[in-house]
C-alpha cells in the first residue's frame, strides 16, 4: 500500500469520525427536544383534564340554574 493510499484512507476515516461526531451531537439535541416536548405534552394533557372538569362543573351549574328558573316560572304561573 502506498503512502498516498494510506493518506486517502486516513482522510476518509477522519471524515467518517467527524460525521459520526456530528450525528451524535444531533442525536443529543433531538433527545433534549424530545424530552422538552414530552414534558410540554404532559402539561397540556393535565391542563386539558382541568378544563374538562371545569367545563363539566359549569354545565352542571347551568343545568341547576335552568331548573331553578323553571321552578320559579312554574310558581309564578300558579300565582297568576
Amino acid at each position: 500500500m502506498s503512502l498516498e493510499m494510506l493518506e486517502k484512507l486516513e482522510a476518509k476515516v477522519q471524515m467518517a469520525v467527524d460525521t459520526i461526531s456530528l450525528l451524535q451531537m444531533e442525536i443529543e439535541e433531538l433527545k433534549e427536544t424530545n424530552e422538552s416536548l414530552t414534558a410540554e405534552a404532559r402539561e397540556l394533557r393535565s391542563n386539558r383534564e382541568v378544563l374538562v372538569q371545569d367545563n363539566d362543573k359549569l354545565q352542571n351549574d347551568h343545568q341547576a340554574w335552568q331548573e331553578r328558573v323553571r321552578t320559579l316560572l312554574g310558581k309564578m304561573d300558579h300565582v297568576e
